[in-house]
């Protein structure tokens, strides 16, 4: 068994996360009222081979100092080293998020595109869906071809929080 997955709690203005590192990178930013509870643990202790302990890294620190940068409108990007736990695909498009830029959105379809998928359209949603470092690695950022707000693992006013901060309308 690898050394455990160190959680902490975070309190943003949208709802409470949880941050999580292993081995110094950064594997868990997930709302801890989700909208599937807690499918996103399950996956992550099956992927990384290790359990949830509550403790301080310093790993979790600076993430959450970037994150009180970020809901104060001192920060765009993020620079807290990530750990992606997925299937290949699924990281495929975790990395592709990272290149959608502050206050910018982009449609599932766009997505898809991107990364030389157009017609997995469906797949990459459940991908984003599956994201378990949320903000860090911008989900919210992903919306329907139509511009509306599609499902989000925090719900949809925490999405909808999180764009309006970042296009300037919090």
């Amino acid at each position: 068994m690898a050394e455990g997955i160190i959680t902490r709690l975070y309190q943003s203005p949208c709802g409470e996360l949880v941050l999580g590192s292993l081995g110094g990178r950064l594997c868990l930013c997930n709302w801890t009222s989700e909208l599937h509870p807690g499918r996103v643990g399950r996956r992550l202790r099956a992927a990384l081979k290790a359990e949830f302990r509550e403790g301080a890294t310093e790993t979790t620190g600076e993430a959450a100092r970037q994150l009180d940068e970020y809901f104060s409108g001192r920060r765009r990007e993020f620079s807290v080293p990530l750990l992606f736990a997925g299937t290949e695909f699924q990281k495929v498009v975790w990395h592709e998020l990272l290149n959608i830029p502050y206050g910018s959105t982009i449609s599932y379809g766009t997505l898809a595109s991107r990364i030389g998928m157009p017609t997995s359209v469906r797949a990459v949603a459940n991908a984003n869906g599956a994201n378990a470092i949320c903000i860090f690695a911008p989900c919210h950022r992903v919306i329907g071809a139509d511009g509306s707000l599609t499902g989000f693992g925090g719900g949809l006013e925490a999405k909808r929080f999180l764009l309006g901060m970042e296009q300037g309308k919090r």
